[in-house]
């Protein structure tokens, strides 16, 4: 059965990464882990991921998401079908078709209606939204904003360097854009630019604050630059910020291994093991 990794989930379904791990935590879905213990997702689990952020963006209740989720999963084929899907939901509803019909509410307002095809072996999802109006001043900085960065999504595994300027004119217009600075830090740590990384990162921080995830990615990024006592502290800054962050206990239970401190190691090692466990049921 294929499988997709995090970069596939943001080129697909254009979800940041801060926003897939959101859905993680949420317990929408249970990704499995790879050789490298890196995410990897099945079909159905994108197509929950972006019902789930489209039911939530809509003020649904959760309680009322995890029923139609639920209900979603069970209607849903293990692999993508040649005649496409559409998935409408209206209400606690969610109603899957296989391409050859077309489902239709006769009273109430869609929360959401996703087209899901194969073109060229690619999976795309479309969401079929209402036209968006103008926006202006503070609005219209965010609309070209979120415009940038999902140019930039487009653009990562063709033209990197593209990406990657991209990612700055979303930042440029929105400095709060943490997706825009986390994704624009990734490509130049994965790249080898880690200087430059670092001081997207620090420029992150100081835009929007100490959030868990940049936090997180500077403490991968200064190990990678042989500080292994920065990265310590970044790391439990970020778990201040969001405890149930499950990499990061993994990370510093690495490091206090590698200080001499077993006990403090196997404290962390098993909170990992315990939100893994969590994320999984």
């Amino acid at each position: 059965m294929q499988t997709y990794s995090v970069r596939d989930v943001e080129k697909v379904l254009r979800l940041s990464r801060s926003a897939i791990r959101g859905l993680i935590s949420g317990g929408f879905v249970s990704p499995t882990r790879g050789p490298r213990r890196q995410y990897r997702f099945s079909f159905q689990d994108l197509i929950v991921l972006r019902t789930a952020q489209a039911l939530t963006q809509a003020k649904v209740s959760r309680r009322r998401i995890t029923r139609s989720l639920q209900d979603l999963r069970r209607h849903l084929p293990e692999s993508m079908p040649l005649s496409g899907l559409n998935i409408s939901a209206v209400g606690d509803q969610v109603v899957v078709r296989d391409g050859k019909t077309r489902w239709q509410a006769e009273d109430g307002q869609y929360l959401l209606e996703l087209d899901v095809s194969v073109a060229d072996g690619v999976l795309k999802v479309v969401e079929r939204s209402a036209p968006r109006t103008p926006a202006k001043n503070a609005a219209a900085n965010a609309t070209e904003a979120q415009d940038w960065f999902e140019h930039a999504l487009d653009l990562e595994y063709s033209d990197p360097r593209g990406a990657q300027d991209a990612y700055q004119r979303a930042t440029g217009e929105d400095p709060e854009n943490v997706a825009a600075w986390l994704n624009w830090g990734r490509l130049l740590h994965e790249q080898g630019r880690l200087k430059d990384a670092e001081k997207v990162y620090r420029r992150a921080l100081t835009s929007c604050g100490t959030d868990a995830l940049l936090l997180f990615n500077l403490g991968v990024l200064l190990e990678d630059l042989g500080q292994a006592g920065a990265a310590f502290e970044t790391y439990q800054n970020a778990l201040g910020q969001d405890p149930t962050l499950a990499d990061c206990h993994y990370n510093l239970a690495r490091l206090y291994e590698a200080m001499g401190k077993p006990q403090y190691a196997i404290r962390h090692l098993g909170e990992y093991r315990r939100l893994q466990s969590s994320i999984a049921r």
